[in-house]
């Protein structure tokens, strides 16, 4: 075991999967997350392409298969509920529109917790509140009280990274908002929901249900065109009556919908952002998942990039020696082109559904060859190492690792 000390902050998937990769390397990792135990539901996250194989490496593509939504396709509907367009979950080799592994992020995350929990230690109500680097650690101070010292740190705390505020600058200088806002939360299954997603879409606003493991329940999910967007994000009642006033008048169930807004367990409301960054380092601080390069749900591979870049920064750190220039450097070389990608697409997707106006740019012709070639590059578009030579504690017996 190397012995290097690293903090990761984020209990979601990119800070759990990358505990998972550097536990494997032989890093002692230490995991902080602020609230107080992991949260549930939430939308509907999918593995397509490289990211299904990092799964796999992981040993984990029985447990993720498990605890999928199993979900059958999509279809839009008009507002009496007929069907105008389907799409099915074995299209394109499982990884289209409704990818073959689809799963709630709060499976996911609840995966990913018990794989990791017997090796690695998790903080949980608690929280950075200092940091001091210097040329041989990192001396962080907790919320709670405690003050520790590592070898590494890393952000994986979310589009609004409390760490990457610290250490690099105002969220205001790297979040991107496109223009749009969703929100999700799980209802009672009175609709009659079996397997298939429902959306019905009108004039820059949709409301959308769709299946999940218990028959039960089901998730909804709405979204709507902002220009600006300036509700804190942990301010609920202010979310559900933006929700509220933003989704008068819209169609189909969508009255039913909001009639289980006040006793869901799970809500969540946030803007669909980006972030841009030039770097994802500074010193022996990181950055990874969507507090780095948040690619926003249009895209439908914010999972994807979290999954693929653990494996590839635990990879390139342990090759490097743990040296953090190094390591965080080749990385970052790794995914860039991939990241960019996958954000091209998370703008288009986001631009098709804006308003039309005088102003507003044409909507993207998703039809041509470019398109199929830019999907490419974000699905499958990046190597994984098999990191030959570097050390691999605990992997899954026949798990095989080839370039």
């Amino acid at each position: 075991m190397s012995g290097t000390r690293v903090l990761v902050a984020g209990a979601s998937i990119a800070g759990p999967a990358l505990a998972h990769w550097l536990r494997r390397r032989g890093a002692e990792v230490t995991v902080v997350e602020r609230a107080p135990a992991l949260r549930p539901g939430g939308q509907a996250v999918d593995a397509r392409g490289v990211a299904k194989e990092v799964i796999r490496r992981m040993g984990l593509d029985g447990a993720v298969r498990a605890a999928c939504t199993e979900t059958a396709g999509a279809c839009t509907v008009d507002v009496d509920g007929n069907v105008l367009e389907t799409f099915r979950a074995d299209d394109d080799g499982g990884d289209g529109f409704i990818a073959e592994i689809e799963i709630l992020r709060g499976d996911l995350s609840r995966v990913l917790y018990d794989d990791t929990r017997d090796g690695v230690e998790y903080v949980f109500g608690d929280w950075i509140v200092e940091l001091i680097q210097d040329a041989d650690g990192v001396d962080v101070a907790f919320a709670g009280g405690d003050r520790r010292r590592f070898d590494l740190v890393v952000g994986a705390d979310g589009l609004h990274s409390a760490l990457r505020a610290t250490v690099f600058g105002p969220r205001e200088r790297f979040v991107r908002h496109l223009g749009h806002v969703l929100a999700f939360y799980s209802v009672p299954n009175e609709f009659g929901l079996d397997r298939w997603l429902l959306e019905y879409q009108e004039s820059g606003r949709s409301a959308l249900l769709r299946p999940i493991q218990d028959a039960t329940r089901a998730m909804a999910m709405f979204s709507f065109t902002s220009a600006d967007f300036d509700v804190d994000h942990r301010d609920m009642p202010a979310q559900k009556r933006l929700l509220r006033a933003r989704m008068a008048g819209l169609g189909w169930l969508t009255p039913d919908i909001l009639a289980h807004l006040d006793d869901t367990p799970d809500f969540y409301l946030d803007q669909v952002a980006q972030v841009v960054m030039d770097r994802w380092s500074s010193g022996r601080v990181g950055l990874l998942g969507d507090a780095a390069f948040s690619s926003s749900p249009m895209s439908g591979q914010g999972t994807g990039l979290a999954l693929v870049g653990a494996y590839l920064m635990a990879g390139e750190l342990a090759a490097a020696g743990w040296d953090p220039e190094a390591g965080f450097a080749r990385y970052e070389q790794r995914m860039r082109s991939f990241v960019e990608a996958n954000q091209e697409i998370g703008r288009l997707n986001a631009r098709s559904r804006d308003v039309p106006g005088p102003d507003a740019e044409p909507s993207p012709d998703f039809a041509g060859d470019w398109f199929t070639e830019l999907v490419g590059r974000a699905i499958n578009g990046i190597e994984l190492p098999g990191y030959t030579g570097v050390p691999d504690f605990g992997a899954p017996a026949g798990t095989s690792i080839t370039s």
